[in-house]
């Protein structure tokens, strides 16, 4: 089990304790914050690139495919739930993640396929694709 502490400093700041680690994030300028660290939605979307990528790079290890780098590039956006044609959400918005990823390394285009697919299957993507409950105690 994963327990992260987070601490309001400063106007947004807070300072996040992950294990021995120690993060500060904060809103950029534009809504207020001193822009100091990533804002709550980068760090949603750093989680998922950094499992995305220890993901694909731990099956690529067992094949031992001659993977030499993975780019990831990720954004969100929301959008309204009609104009969304594979979303189950039928009024509102939705949350679009969309993940950019290619590789570097003498691969295959059946390789490249196969590890798109295994990208989709990281924990943190499947905690976000599933139903998630967050209880405030």
């Amino acid at each position: 089990m994963a327990v992260v502490t987070a601490q309001n400093k400063l106007n947004y700041q807070v300072n996040i304790d992950a294990g021995s680690f120690s993060i500060l994030a904060d809103e950029p300028q534009s809504v207020g914050g001193d822009n100091l660290g990533p804002s709550p939605f980068e760090l949603l979307l750093a989680s998922l690139a950094a499992c995305t990528a220890m993901t694909v790079r731990m099956y690529a290890k067992r094949k031992e495919w001659a993977v030499e780098k993975i780019n990831l590039s990720l954004d969100h956006e929301k959008v309204s739930a009609d104009a969304c044609d594979d979303c189950l959400t039928p009024n509102g918005k939705v949350d679009i993640i969309n993940i950019n990823i290619d590789f570097e390394g003498d691969l295959t285009e059946d390789q490249v396929e196969r590890l798109k697919f295994i990208a989709g299957r990281c924990p943190v993507h499947k905690s976000l694709v599933t139903e998630t409950r967050i209880r405030i105690l």
